[in-house]
């Protein structure tokens, strides 16, 4: 019994001890695949994915169809500038401010992240359709209503939006060029 002990702890010991011995300060090196490049940077001026980029495109096209105004463009100028913004936005306040200098015309939007896209920032300003009753832009019905009538301004060809998150918060920021909302004009 007493050599059987014995035996089981020696065992043990050698178990432990080979244990301890054999395992090696740095780990083997591994080979690692490369695996796939990351995608190139798009020519569109924006960090949008191309289908967000073609989801809020096309979103615009149809509000502008359904008053019968013509469709816009794309700008990757445009995208860039409002890339830009967005990416500011992030990194100062992470609240909305429009530009001071107001080079194009300029729609914002700001929501939770992976709750909202780029797409509910133009429902959202499509959403303001009920407050524009017609006729032209005034003091009075310009401001609950300007984020649509940019949208729908008949002389905007083009548009670029960009996007960017702080504090799990979404920014969207669009820039339309001609710029619209003109007091004492209509949108269509």
């Amino acid at each position: 019994m007493q050599r059987a002990c014995i035996w089981r702890i020696a065992t043990l010991w050698l178990a432990l001890v080979a244990g301890c011995v054999s395992r090696p300060e740095k780990p083997a090196a591994v080979p690692v695949s490369p695996g796939p490049k990351p995608a190139a940077k798009s020519d569109s001026g924006s960090k949008m994915s191309e289908k967000d980029i073609r989801a809020i495109t096309a979103y615009h096209e149809k509000v502008r169809a359904d008053v019968g105004v013509g469709p816009m463009k794309w700008s990757a100028t445009l995208a860039a500038y409002a890339q830009e913004w967005a990416d500011h936005l992030a990194a100062r306040t992470c609240r909305m401010a429009h530009r001071t200098q107001r080079q194009y015309g300029e729609n914002l939007f700001q929501g939770t992240a992976g709750y909202y896209t780029a797409v509910d920032a133009a429902k959202g300003w499509e959403s303001e359709k009920k407050d524009y009753h017609g006729g032209v832009l005034t003091e009075s019905n310009w401001h609950p209503s300007g984020h649509y009538t940019q949208m729908v301004w008949r002389e905007t060809t083009a548009l670029g939006c960009g996007e960017a998150t702080c504090n799990k918060t979404l920014i969207v920021a669009c820039n339309y060029d001609p710029p619209g909302n003109y007091l004492g004009r209509r949108p269509y």
